[in-house]
Parts: structure tokens; C-alpha cells; sequence
């Protein structure tokens, strides 16, 4: 099944480099395969992984390990984000 996988501000770096100008990258993935099982190929520190998105739909970190992906969708990963 393929899915669209789009990372966010400094995260675009752990994009392929032919990725990250764009930040969304499409791919094929098997059946079955949770939330926590496509971030973790890219090498993205957990402290990193702060709000992700399935669909539009926000995923809780206690959800992430154990939520499976169907064919279109779209996972969207950011930072923690600071400002003042």
C-alpha cells in the first residue's frame, strides 16, 4: 500500500536529501505497519517526535506503537516548537 510521509521544520532533515526541499515523501509499505514502525527507519530521536498527525487526525504517543496505517494515507510528523 503507499502512503504520503511528510516531516516539518528541522525534521526535513532525516528526509532523503531528493526529499527535503519538498518535506513529503511517498512510499510503499506493507500491511500492518504501525505509526512507530515508519519513524523509526528515518532515525528521528523520540524527544523529536512530538506532534504527529494521521490524516489530520493527532495520534497520542501512547497510541503511535500500536496504530496501523491503510493504503492513501498520510502521516505528518513536527517538532516540539518554541517561541516567545
Amino acid at each position: 500500500m503507499d502512503i504520503t510521509f511528510k516531516l516539518f521544520a528541522t525534521l526535513t532533515d532525516y528526509l532523503p536529501p531528493d526529499a527535503r526541499r519538498s518535506n513529503v515523501m511517498n512510499f510503499e509499505i506493507p500491511d500492518d505497519v504501525t505509526i512507530t514502525q515508519i519513524i523509526e527507519p528515518f532515525g528521528i530521536p523520540e524527544n523529536l517526535v512530538h506532534l504527529v498527525l494521521l490524516n489530520g487526525t493527532y495520534i497520542a504517543p501512547e497510541d503511535r506503537a500500536t496504530k496501523t496505517l491503510s493504503d492513501g494515507d498520510v502521516l505528518a510528523i513536527w517538532p516540539p516548537v518554541a517561541g516567545g
